[in-house]
């Protein structure tokens, strides 16, 4: 009589499977082929299994155990890529309410348009005197602002467009630098710009916000909505 070798090595493909790789529904990866195979191989092997060495229930368990790692594996990631997608959509949805709207993010520019140019600083903690430098395109100082002690927390500011030598500033784009004090020593202080979004973009990395200065935050990077 001649013997045939016993063996419980799955097929390659469900192997492959269990490995994470790539698989859709008609693919020769997916699920269902892969049960179709596993199925032939455990079909097979008992066919052809040496009669005084039989696979033992442990054998097969353990096959069958494989299959259905295999199989949920696969439902599992189809799950994810769902819930996913909808998450993505929902973040559009809701981003897509955000157009129009100003927003203050990280930044140091102030636009100026002839009445009032509206920005803001982020305090970690309380300062005993906060100072403001304005600026003009070339960088150079036109207006300084003392504001002394301030509260932590998102500190709103306005700048009516003056310079030091009281003289109203062109309508346009300016920048400002912050600076802190508390208990004598250098505090922290986040300059933020106030910022119009005209559009979204949902992309691989998430929802990205674009904003009039033409660039672009995550919804994260919002500190707050005008």
């Amino acid at each position: 009589m001649t013997t045939i070798q016993n063996t419980t090595t799955p097929s390659q493909s469900l192997l492959d499977s269990v490995n994470g790789k790539a698989s859709t529904a008609n693919s020769p990866n997916s699920a269902s082929a892969v049960q179709d195979r596993f199925m032939t191989l455990l079909v097979t092997q008992m066919k052809n299994q040496d009669p005084l060495n039989p696979m033992d229930n442990a054998q097969v368990t353990s096959q069958m155990a494989q299959l259905s790692t295999v199989t949920g594996i696969d439902k599992l990631n189809t799950t994810l890529e769902t819930m996913m997608s909808s998450a993505q959509a929902s973040q559009s949805l809701q981003a897509s309410s955000l157009i129009g709207h100003s927003v203050l993010v990280a930044g140091n520019q102030i636009k100026f348009d002839g009445t009032a140019g509206n920005f803001a600083v982020e305090l970690p903690t309380s300062t005993d005197n906060m100072k403001i430098t304005i600026s003009d395109s070339a960088g150079n100082p036109i207006r300084q602002l003392v504001l002394g002690k301030q509260n932590a927390g998102i500190v709103p500011l306005s700048w009516d467009g003056y310079s030091d030598t009281g003289t109203k500033v062109a309508n346009g784009d300016y920048q400002f630098t912050v600076s802190a004090t508390s208990g004598g020593q250098s505090a922290t202080a986040n300059a933020l710009s106030l910022q119009q979004v005209n559009s979204i973009t949902a992309g691989a990395t998430g929802v990205k916000l674009n904003l009039g200065d033409a660039s672009s935050v995550a919804t994260t990077d919002v500190k707050q909505i005008y």
